[in-house]
Formats: C-alpha cells, structure tokens, sequence
C-alpha cells in the first residue's frame, strides 16, 4: 500500500503528483451532491492508483464516515495500518471460499454476501473470533456480477436473520450496484433502481433493520438523486475524473483531477529526415527533427494502444507519442526544438496548464480514464503534495 513519499535522493525519472488538497475538494463537492446520505470513500486498487492509504486519510479529513475496498487483503491492510480514525467504517465486497473471514470479523469490517457459501463461512468465523461479524446483503438488481439473484433472496435474507438471531452476525447493510448509470437514460437504470427497493422493501418486511441502503456509485451520485438512499460511494470521481465523458467533464461536475503524471527527458537529439522511430518504424520523421526520449513505458502503465496518439506536454506545446511505446520509453517528436535533456514532460494533469488530462489518453488508447490512473505502476512513486 501506498505511503506519503519521502522527497528522493535524485532526481526522479518520473513522478505521478498526487493533491490531496484536490481530492478534499472533490469529496467535499460530491457530498453536496448527496446532502442527506453518508459518504463512502472508494478506494480499491490502491486507490485508482493514487495511494489508498492517503487518499482515505483526506477523504476522512472531507467528511467521508466509511471507506471502501473490493478486496479484504485492501480492506485488512487499511485497518491494521491504523491511519484511520477508529470510528471509520471500513466495507470490502469482493470474497473468494476460504478468504480472511475470520480476520474480517476481528478487524470489525463490513464483510458483502451474495450468496449461502458466504454467509456459511461468515457464521464460522464469527464463531471462532467470539464475536458477531457486521454483513451486508448485496443484491444483483441487474449488473449480473456478484451478488444474490432475486428468486434466492428470501432464502439469503431468512438465513441472514436467523444468524442473526443466533448473535452470528449484525446485517448492517442492503446494497447492489449499477450496470449503466454513466449512460443517460439507458432502460436498465429505472429498472435496477426499482428491483432494489423491493428487494429492499422485503428485507425489511421480515425484519432486517440495516444501518445503510446503497446503490450510488460515481455516476449516480453526480446525476441521480433518487439513488442516493442512505450511503454514497464515489469512486473515480472522488479522484477527479469524470465517470463518463457523455455525462460531463471532470470540470463540468466541478471536480478537479487529483493525479499528475510527469517524467524528465532522458535524452534529446538531432536526426534527419526518414529516420524510423521506435519498435516497428511505425513513425519515421518527415523531415530533420529533434526527438525527446520520455523515460515511461507500458511496465509503468502507459498504454501500449496509445501509440502514435498518446499526448504529452513538452516546453508549452503538445507533443504525440511518436511511434510505438515501448515496456520502458517512448519517443517524442518535438519539431526542431531543444528542451534539453530533463526537461519536463507530463503526460497528464489537471489540464489547467495546458497539459492533457487522462481523458484525453483514454481517447488516444481507445479506453476510459479509471483505468489510465489506475493502471500506473510501482515503479512511477507517489508524491503528495497539500497534505
């Protein structure tokens, strides 16, 4: 997991920039989107790839009262490092037969269950840990991925509740997930939306008294009200970036990109005319040029399908990946000028210095921005900046 970095010994080769006084920000603007529900912090994948540990401390800061994970081992390392106020509830969804239940429950984690094996290795753990495990029911309103289909619910939610009768367990929770909620208007978003409230509806009808209903993801916090229900839980928008281009910008939702991806030029030269450029000679120089070599590669999570269109800011001016990207490097053309050698290149920003976002890779590699940020690697460090 991701901790603040110390400043290095050298200059670094790249750097990903992360503002938390940013995400602050974004969660703080996400909350006034959903005035009476609480706030979930998504945070799985080390946090999109911005570090999961910092990121939870400054959505706490802004207001977030639970903090979440797909996975327990996310789950497990977040509580154990002890960061967190001890109050924060943390929630993990994604579980596997023979998983760290029985860590779970003593962590005192809100552990998901869509289905009887679950809840079967829930009961145990709690027996073993002598304490009751907190669980919540997830419902499959629709998406078609985890979670208990409709016709097994009353069997889930009555076995749930005689656990809970036994003092196994606490369902603290009712939730399911959107398939489509960053598609305006798409059929499935009325129809999940209403299997939700009767699945709802009949939880409570035979007695489950949660503490939170959720639904709401990015999307649906930002454009959907009548989804917000008693919890909230953003995701990459609490990072800056917009769930969906056809929704609005990261601007447009008044939310600011929280990461910064930048290298220094390892290397700037002169070559002539017809020079091939990079694996392949995709690209070959139209006339005499100068090249600048951008020291981050596909290893570091710079998309290979970005070739030829990835953009990247170099001395004030935009600048193409110039032929394939390579695991390690990846060439730019930029047009006679001489930055030299350590200039900076960003890859992507903000946006507000004139340098492209990571919606604008996602465009130039044919993907969408959660996984332009989430996918940059180990070997890129961390560096938080308005801690």
């Amino acid at each position: 997991m991701s901790e603040t970095a110390k400043p290095p010994a050298h200059p670094a080769r790249a750097r990903a920039e992360i503002d938390l006084a940013a995400l602050r920000a974004n969660v703080r603007t996400l909350r006034a989107k959903a005035p009476g529900a609480a706030f979930m912090a998504v945070v799985k994948a080390d946090g999109y790839g911005h570090g999961a540990l910092p990121c939870a401390r400054a959505a706490v800061e802004a207001g977030a009262a639970w903090v979440g994970t797909a996975t327990p081992e996310e789950a497990l390392a977040l509580r154990a490092d002890g960061g967190l106020p001890a109050d924060v509830r943390i929630m993990c969804w994604l579980w596997t037969p023979g998983g760290p239940w029985r860590e779970a429950v003593e962590a005192d984690l809100d552990v998901s269950v869509s289905g009887l094996w679950a809840l079967r290795e829930v009961e145990e753990a709690a027996r073993a840990a002598g304490r009751p495990a907190r669980v919540q029911l997830k419902a499959d309103t629709g998406l078609g991925r985890n979670g208990c289909q409709p016709a097994d619910w009353p069997e889930l939610v009555g076995e749930a509740l005689r656990a809970e009768a036994e003092g196994l367990l606490r369902v603290t929770g009712l939730w399911s997930h959107f398939a489509c909620a960053d598609e305006p208007g798409h059929p499935s978003i009325g129809l999940q939306l209403g299997s939700f409230r009767e699945l709802v509806a009949y939880a409570e009808a035979q007695g489950v008294r949660p503490e939170v209903r959720h639904i709401a993801n990015s999307p649906a916090t930002l454009t959907l009200p009548d989804t917000h229900f008693d919890l909230v839980r953003p995701g990459i928008a609490m990072y800056g970036v917009s769930p969906s281009p056809e929704l609005g910008s990261s601007a447009d939702f008044g939310l600011r990109p929280v990461m910064t991806l930048a290298a220094s030029l390892a290397l700037v030269k002169h070559v002539p005319g017809g020079h091939g450029v990079s694996y392949g000679h995709h690209y070959v120089t139209p006339g005499a040029t100068t090249l600048g070599l951008v020291p981050l590669g596909y290893a570091d999570g710079v998309p290979r399908h970005a070739s030829g269109t990835g953009p990247v800011l170099v001395g004030g001016k935009w600048r193409t990946a110039a032929g394939r990207i390579a695991m390690d490097q990846f060439v730019v053309d930029l047009g006679g000028d001489e930055p030299g050698p350590g200039a900076e290149a960003v890859l992507f920003g903000p946006g507000d210095r004139g340098e492209p976002t990571a919606q604008d890779w996602a465009q130039a590699a044919g993907t969408i921005g959660y996984e332009i940020v989430t996918r940059i690697g180990a070997r890129v460090p961390r560096v938080y900046v308005n801690e």
